[in-house]
């Protein structure tokens, strides 16, 4: 599989957690994308945590990998957001903002997104890969 793969929140944390669905597709993509929107998401759910520092580090050291990009928020990001919402809107139905935001990077690079989030199907424009919660 030469393709570039974005992973959502939820991938990220089935894969530090060794699912296999996930750790698959992980290791046949030819590149890794990470959205600010999720690192933030995993920040977030790891202050609210017992294991922050522990977490923190495992997701500083999967940054600092070569085969991953961090993937900021720039014009580009804002508009196919804004195009995004505003087609969901059209269509009554609406998904999480952050979820938006990260359909918005997975249209910008051209990626695959990756996430259990069945909501991902009402986005035009999109891969996406579905994977199992579990």
């Amino acid at each position: 599989m030469e393709v570039r793969l974005l992973l959502d929140t939820n991938a990220y944390a089935l894969l530090m957690r060794g699912q296999q669905q996930v750790t698959q597709l992980v290791r046949k993509a030819r590149e890794l994308l990470l959205s600010a929107v999720v690192v933030g998401e995993l920040m977030h759910g790891f202050r609210c945590g017992s294991r922050q520092e522990q977490n923190l580090d495992a997701l500083r050291s999967f940054l600092d990998s070569p085969r991953i990009s961090l993937v900021d928020v720039g014009p580009v990001t804002a508009d196919r957001y804004s195009r995004i919402a505003a087609a969901l809107r059209a269509k009554g139905r609406p998904i999480p903002t952050n979820d938006i935001w990260i359909a918005a990077h997975a249209m910008e690079t051209g990626a695959d997104l990756v996430s259990a989030d069945r909501h991902f199907e009402h986005v035009d424009g999109i891969v996406w890969t579905p994977i199992s919660a579990h």
